[in-house]
């Protein structure tokens, strides 16, 4: 078996030397490529001294920090599957995930220590380790103590590197698997295409338990032995101040439209960037020009799932058409077709199709959901409905599967309606997302009371953050005698929101 361990294809493009930089903090410490190494080595000596194999599973729920990478890349050394959770999911949450998972060792934050040592009693008992912010807690103290050197561990490219969990139609989770050929694979393919060149440094804003700041950015700038400049988290006026020292920025369209309500957001400060790449959320047509206008340089926007990585992009050289994703990347087949299958013409509305190295091959523990995700001829189905114009750009003009992108995370109705309908004094409730200017689309929720019940917007809120991220938490809730439906008893909600769009200020 040759050896295609996603390590090992980031590896091939670390610097000569092992003192060249790889990350900077927000405090100014500097990491070097040598030091990552070291550090993923002692992390993976760890993992194997618990008793982990591979394919084991390791769930990992901690903000971002140097620490943080170090230990997703010593899973890939160490051959277990890296599943990593949003840093807002709560308690009931976190429960269903160690439950289907089923993993062999948790790390949290040491504040949520506690809380998950109960979840794992409840799991079957995994062992669980801290990681805080700043390199604290148990799982850095025992890494301290082990060797420095680690023989990264072989892997088929069929190999499951990741499972990322995205919310399901049907209200339960879905996992998304990811192998060491799908990762490695958008990974070489996105550093060619987007020109990555020696010298490239990376300010790196993203949080890391999703695609677009693990896979996309960190990917990308590893495997061309960058710098990146590591922030914990979104800061306008810290990102002012390190855009002359970056040559690369990838954002969502909120952190964009951040940057264009800053009055000394100009060329000049920008000077220095070759590429800003968008993701994760439609970009505005209007938030592509006015960032030209006041730039002179248009936003790079691309196209990805959790299940696929990325799947088109604009293109570095040539015209970045606004409101459009690009082109299907190399490699990557794209069809759009009708509700028979059938490809439809050019300009035409259908369902978007893929095809690739880099498309997952199903759903965690879900078979009869893997196969009613991809055709007899091996493409999958996105969800996503789109176009394809004369010149080959494609545009995304819906999903078929009602998801929301609010602030570049993924939210299905579906889910927050059964939260919804399990509160007291609810009848029944409709989840849909609304234009918002700075997060592309909001979640708000529309309630039936039950007679007499009382509710209130203030209360269902309340009541939701409790056990939900705040992402997933409608930030507006309406409420009606009933819901409007058609003449099959389903739910417009298009008319919900042509109803609600204007009252969302």
């Amino acid at each position: 078996m040759s050896d295609q361990n996603l390590y090992l294809t980031l590896k091939s493009g670390f610097p000569a030397s092992p003192d060249a930089p790889a990350l900077e903090t927000e405090s100014g410490a500097v990491h070097s490529y040598g030091d990552l190494e070291r550090a993923s080595a002692r992390y993976a000596n760890m993992i194997a001294s618990l008793g982990l194999v591979p394919g084991d599973r390791v769930v990992v729920q901690i903000e971002k920090s140097p620490e943080a990478l170090f230990l997703y890349l010593a899973c890939l050394r160490a051959g277990v599957i890296f599943v990593p959770l949003n840093s807002a999911y709560r308690r009931k949450e976190m429960a269903y995930f160690l439950g289907d998972a089923e993993p062999r060792l948790v790390v949290c934050s040491p504040a949520h220590e506690d809380q998950f040592l109960d979840l794992a009693a409840e799991a079957g008992n995994p062992a669980v380790l801290t990681l805080g912010d700043h390199g604290d807690g148990s799982a850095s103290e025992r890494a301290s103590t082990m060797p420095d050197h680690f023989d990264t561990v072989a892997r088929s490219g069929d190999d499951l590197a990741c499972i990322l969990y995205t919310s399901g139609t049907t209200g339960r989770s879905k996992g998304a698997m990811l192998t060491h050929r799908n990762l490695a694979s958008n990974a070489q393919t996105l550093h060619e295409y987007w020109g990555f060149v020696p010298g490239d440094v990376l300010l790196h804003v993203l949080p890391i338990f999703h695609a677009h700041g693990l896979f996309v950015a960190c990917h990308c700038a590893l495997l061309n032995g960058s710098l990146m400049l590591w922030q914990p988290r979104f800061d306008v006026d810290r990102v002012i101040e390190l855009l002359p020292r970056a040559s690369v920025f990838m954002g969502v369209p909120t952190l964009y439209t951040r940057l264009l309500e800053q009055e000394g957001f100009d060329r000049a400060l920008c000077g220095h960037i070759r590429l800003f790449v968008s993701g994760s959320a439609p970009l505005l047509s209007e938030t592509h020009r006015e960032f030209e206008r006041r730039t002179g340089q248009a936003i790079l926007e691309r196209y990805g799932m959790t299940e696929t990585v990325m799947l088109t992009s604009n293109p570095y050289e040539g015209e970045r058409r606004a409101g459009t994703v690009g082109f299907p990347l190399p490699g990557v087949e794209l069809r759009i077709v009708d509700n028979d299958g059938k490809e439809v013409p050019q300009g035409e509305t259908g369902h978007v199709q893929v095809r690739g190295p880099n498309v997952f091959p199903g759903y965690w523990r879900m078979p009869e959901k893997t196969a009613e995700e991809f055709t007899d001829d091996g493409f999958f189905r996105t969800g996503d409905l789109g176009t394809i114009d004369e010149r080959g750009y494609v545009h995304l003009v819906g999903r078929s599967k009602d998801l929301i992108i609010t602030g570049g995370y993924n939210v299905y109705p579906k889910e927050i309606e059964g939260w919804i309908d399990d509160l007291d004094g609810v009848k029944e409730s409709a989840v849909i997302g609304l234009p918002h200017p700075d997060f592309g689309e909001a979640v708000a929720a529309v309630i039936v009371p039950e007679a007499g019940a009382g509710l209130d917007e203030a209360t269902v809120i309340a009541r939701l953050k409790a056990d939900l991220a705040n992402f997933k938490v409608p930030k507006r809730v309406f409420f009606l005698p009933e819901l409007p439906r058609n003449t099959m008893g389903k739910v417009q909600k298009n008319v919900l929101r042509d109803t609600f769009a204007r009252q969302m200020n």
